[in-house]
């Protein structure tokens, strides 16, 4: 039985997210490790694992309450890949800025969408 979440579009752009700052935070410098890549990961990894719980949640209510967790992880992540970009870990046009954008689109659809039901 396939789970509701991976049928959404914004989930599985968010996945594809996390592999993207995964990849990309690997050639960071050593000593970023348990700093600027810790918290670029686990803001990652929070915006999918969010959009799932609050799937799975439920209520319309506790849906959008997930999604604003999402959105603020996403928010995060993109402060931290502006850190990185200012650091020259990775370039400003890095295509993982465009990943944040697209998410951040698919995202905002999502709880606009949700948000209308309550």
């Amino acid at each position: 039985m396939e789970k509701p979440h991976k049928r959404l579009e914004t989930w599985r752009h968010a996945m594809l997210l996390v592999q993207a700052v995964y990849d990309v935070s690997a050639n960071f410098p050593r000593e970023e490790v348990f700093g600027l890549t810790s918290q670029m990961r686990r803001a990652a990894i929070s915006i999918p694992s969010n959009i799932a719980e609050g799937v799975a949640r439920g209520t319309s209510k506790e849906y959008v309450h997930f999604l604003n967790i999402a959105r603020g992880s996403l928010s995060e992540l993109d402060t931290q890949l502006d850190i990185a970009s200012m650091l020259r870990y990775i370039p400003n046009d890095h295509a993982v800025f465009e990943q944040i954008n697209t998410v951040g689109r698919l995202l905002s659809g999502l709880h606009r969408k949700i948000s209308q039901s309550l």
